[in-house]
């Protein structure tokens, strides 16, 4: 049989996906997943020639074991088959309550990933994405932050499997990406960069700048409440394309929660749709010109269900596919009224906010008096010296 050809994007993707669900009342509500797809599909953007969705399958337990602990897989087995709970893993919190095949369907998102990262790495794809993964706070033996398997952790340590040896992983997320920072931290071989509301005010409490693992190659820069879009952009610019560029990567694998807009109702940064687009599409730039195109992408948190996520991950998905959606675009009237019937919500028009993401830029000097620009110092100066960066300068 003859191999299928390249790609530019593979999206992994199955309805069964929407089964990671925690329950009625739940903030990680599967139909944001849902409203996304159906959006992207209203859009087109399933439908390029240069797109293809792709079949995979669940992670089994040899998948799962480069992360997590044999006995940790046990337990979420048990726990998903019995509704009852191991104490000390995690689960049966109210972050993380028990729902029946709990297994199963963290499984299939695992399994999405590592076959994004298949795809990738093999040259299958250029790009790949698993829209429904990016549950970056497991830990290897306990269920953390609404994440029971680490689906990022384990499509990086399937890469470094197959002989990568330098991956980098960025992570966008309002919420540090301590689950992935714990099981690469002391490995050189990645570079974790975690841009995220400070631990001070947010869950999970970790994510200071001092936090720097093997090297230098765990980077966190810790953003304050009530940081927008052109501050946000000034602080990603000064940081991440520099290490990225010194690093030069193989693979660049980026998780894309979107909770970091001031509609999410778990924290405390302001940014918009068009804020995050552009982010996206720095992203897509920094993929091509650090790691030869290698991208892969997942979600992440994002708890606005329906004026947010929706919208935040179609254009991510577009952007991935080198179709990027004008952020003045009509949202489809047909789409609106499936958001309608489906959440008895009224959906957004337009696929912008309106947000301004133009601003001063890091190069045109550093502000000692203003708190972002303090923490933006304090992550250069923390790792920039360890790449032979000069925290000082962009020269």
């Amino acid at each position: 049989m003859n191999e299928p050809e390249a790609c530019g994007l593979e999206v992994l993707w199955d309805e069964k996906l929407i089964s990671y669900d925690f329950g009625s009342g739940h903030p990680l509500n599967p139909v944001r997943v849902e409203l996304t797809m159906e959006l992207a599909r209203q859009y087109g953007v399933l439908d390029h020639p240069n797109v293809r969705l792709a079949e995979f399958a669940p992670a089994g337990d040899d998948l799962l074991e480069l992360v997590h602990e044999p006995g940790y897989i046990a337990a979420v087995k048990h726990s998903g088959a019995t509704g009852l709970a191991e104490p000390g893993r995690g689960l049966g919190s109210p972050d993380n309550p028990v729902f029946a095949g709990m297994h199963d369907a963290s499984a299939l998102v695992a399994g999405a990933s590592v076959a994004a990262a298949r795809a990738v790495w093999t040259g299958g794809s250029e790009h790949a994405a698993n829209i429904a993964g990016g549950l970056h706070h497991a830990l290897p033996g306990a269920a953390s932050g609404f994440c029971v398997y680490n689906d990022p952790a384990i499509a990086i340590a399937w890469l470094l499997e197959q002989g990568a040896e330098r991956v980098a992983y960025v992570d966008i997320d309002v919420h540090h990406g301590d689950g992935v920072q714990a099981v690469f931290y002391d490995d050189p071989r990645v570079l974790t960069i975690s841009l995220h509301e400070t631990p001070r005010t947010l869950f999970p409490g970790t994510g200071f700048p001092d936090e720097t693992g093997a090297d230098g190659t765990a980077v966190n820069v810790a953003l304050p409440p009530g940081t927008g879009d052109a501050p946000w952009l000034r602080a990603f610019h000064a940081v991440v394309p520099h290490l990225l560029r010194a690093f030069r990567p193989q693979v660049l694998l980026t998780q894309h929660g979107c909770d970091s807009h001031a509609l999410d109702p778990l924290a405390h940064l302001i940014l918009t749709v068009d804020g995050q687009r552009a982010a996206y599409a720095a992203l897509h730039r920094l993929a091509h010109e650090t790691a030869g195109g290698r991208w892969i992408v997942t979600g992440g948190g994002g708890y606005e269900l329906v004026q947010v996520v929706p919208r935040a991950w179609t254009h991510l998905l577009a952007e991935a596919a080198g179709r990027p959606i004008a952020p003045e675009t009509p949202t489809p009237d047909d789409w609106r009224e499936f958001v309608r019937q489906r959440t008895a919500e009224i959906a957004p028009r337009r696929m912008t906010d309106g947000g301004r993401t133009e601003g001063p830029s890091w190069a045109g000097g550093y502000d000692p008096a203003s708190p972002l620009d303090q923490a933006i110092l304090a992550t250069r100066r923390a790792v920039f010296p360890e790449h032979g960066l000069d925290p000082m300068t962009d020269a």
